[in-house]
């Protein structure tokens, strides 16, 4: 696949916070991204947490879009659930809409949408639960998706403009698509720039089984997405930073 030619942004979930529970450092990343995805809270994200987290979204100039996910509060949306497209596209529609209200209320817009977690995979792998959650996305509004996946091919045959999304902190499968970990484990420092480079730079990356795999993602805009709640998740999105800042400069 050529390497990419044009900017990238960088994307984080914020916001998954639940009453005197934290999740992530949420205040030291804002200055650090581009796009936040802000829990809605069937995940994680209760309504002063998202209230709050939009305000900084503000304050910081930074693209606020929905992050909802499966009604898995303990599980933290990572456990697989069985449920029919029509709860689906509606559990999705509740969420967008609660963080619209937030947003409306600080005057600003809703960026994409980026489902969380298990329910990300559930999209790639079945083509009826894909279309059950887009059918709830605002008119006009992107959603992020792994590029080559039925999140691809879905947004564009329901007409829904689509970000390729690339992974600074979750590893791949030989298929191309993602090790979703219920509990986020730690990565070198080594091992975050070679991980993040590789992508941005060589539109390629090394999967779990060794193999390595070329990500295409064709004209569409890029974002690479890192995880508040990722071990060192500071020094990740640091380092994804300068990669993605190097490569910006090359390529602006």
């Amino acid at each position: 696949m050529p390497p990419i030619k044009k900017k990238i942004h960088i994307n984080v979930d914020l916001g998954e916070a639940f009453g005197n529970f934290k999740c992530g450092p949420d205040e030291e990343l804002i200055p650090l991204i581009d796009h936040a995805n802000i829990a809605c809270g069937f995940h994680g994200g209760d309504p002063m947490v998202m209230q709050e987290t939009v305000r900084a979204c503000k304050k910081h100039g930074i693209a606020a879009g929905a992050h909802p996910g499966l009604p898995d509060l303990q599980g933290f949306g990572r456990r697989e659930m069985k449920m029919s497209p029509e709860e689906l596209t509606a559990l999705t529609r509740y969420q967008i809409g609660a963080l619209q209200a937030f947003l409306d209320a600080e005057g600003l817009p809703l960026h994409h949408v980026k489902p969380h977690g298990i329910l990300y995979g559930m999209m790639y792998k079945d083509k009826e639960t894909c279309r059950a959650v887009y059918a709830a996305v605002p008119k006009g509004v992107p959603v992020f998706g792994l590029p080559g996946t039925l999140h691809e091919e879905v947004a564009n045959e329901m007409g829904i403009p689509f970000f390729a999304e690339l992974y600074g902190d979750v590893k791949y499968n030989n298929e191309g698509q993602l090790v979703i970990d219920r509990k986020k484990k730690p990565w070198t420092a080594e091992e975050t720039k070679k991980h993040i480079s590789s992508q941005v730079d060589d539109s390629s990356v090394t999967a779990v089984s060794g193999e390595e795999l070329k990500i295409d993602t064709k004209d569409y805009p890029v974002t690479l997405c890192c995880h508040s709640d990722s071990p060192g998740a500071v020094q990740i999105v640091t380092a994804a930073r300068e990669i993605v800042d190097g490569h910006n400069k090359r390529h602006a």
